[in-house]
């Protein structure tokens, strides 16, 4: 398969170039990711040693502060100075390294106003949201067609780990009639989250809704990234290219402002291999510091 092949340091790589990271958080110092540029450095050679060569970086930001001038503006600039200045010191300290700009929006007010391109993804028209508490709010798909109808194309962030998700998975389906593309994080395959995230998952590449994959990794040498154990995790079960359509093509694309190309259903597990890694997953210890 294609992404069987490996980067640098025996990372999985896909076999046409690296893997893009649409969804982190190391900008220094401006959210609960990396706190300092050495952090920021450190990350990037982990992250690059699995392969991943275009980062793009996303702290959180409140819709309710975008909808407050003055306080958006001192908000968006703050992490545009530590931005810059990341960027600087990873391209002398890892040249070829792409290292873009975002922000993950959580969606506080039914009508964000997402006009300034900073709060998008590499300035194009996606934008990355999450609903607040990892709760999911009423009115969602009314959210969702609003922002379409504005313009912008809403990426929901990992879906898989809101609460009790595996009791209304409709409202997954939901956004993506509302016109949502939907991004799944790799530690998710493994029980980094928890059980029903792990499950939830797998029941969202099982039935083709996944667009992208991504670390949402926070840039502390405490946490993994996990991209080489969902690799290992779902490598044997994926179709030739689901893989690298999730993490090489489709990410590709959202940078280039190109809607994402529809992956090809993961194949549902047998009974008996379903009973398995449910015993596994009761095993699992993920870890107890919850990221955002």
């Amino acid at each position: 398969m294609s992404d069987s092949s490996t980067a640098l340091d025996g990372a999985p790589e896909t076999a046409e170039g690296v893997l893009v990271d649409i969804h982190s958080h190391l900008v220094p110092g401006v959210d609960d990711g990396a706190r300092q540029l050495s952090d920021v450095l450190e990350s990037v050679e982990r992250m690059r040693g699995e392969g991943i060569g275009r980062i793009l970086t996303t702290p959180h930001i409140r819709a309710s502060i975008a909808a407050d001038p003055p306080r958006s503006e001192e908000r968006l600039e703050h992490v545009s100075v530590a931005f810059e200045a990341a960027s600087r010191a990873i391209a002398e300290a890892h040249p070829g390294i792409e290292y873009l700009r975002g922000h993950e929006v959580l969606i506080d007010l039914p009508e964000p106003d997402l006009s300034d391109p900073r709060m998008r993804l590499a300035g194009t028209s996606f934008v990355l949201i999450e609903w607040p508490r990892l709760a999911i709010p009423p009115g969602t798909g009314r959210v969702i067609r609003w922002i379409r109808d504005q313009g912008y194309r809403p990426v929901v962030a990992h879906p898989e780990r809101y609460a009790n998700i595996l009791r209304q998975p409709g409202v997954v389906r939901s956004w993506r009639d509302a016109g949502a593309f939907l991004q799944v994080n790799y530690g998710s395959f493994v029980g980094r989250y928890g059980s029903e995230a792990r499950d939830m998952a797998f029941r969202l590449l099982e039935s083709g809704l996944v667009d992208y994959l991504a670390s949402d990794f926070h840039g502390k040498s405490s946490l993994k990234i996990y991209c080489a154990e969902a690799h290992e995790a779902l490598r044997r079960r994926a179709p030739a290219g689901l893989l690298d359509t999730l993490t090489r093509v489709n990410p590709s694309r959202l940078l280039e402002g190109l809607d994402p190309l529809p992956a090809a259903p993961l194949p549902q597990a047998s009974n008996f291999l379903e009973r398995l890694r449910r015993i596994v997953v009761r095993r699992d210890r993920p870890e107890t510091k919850r990221t955002t």
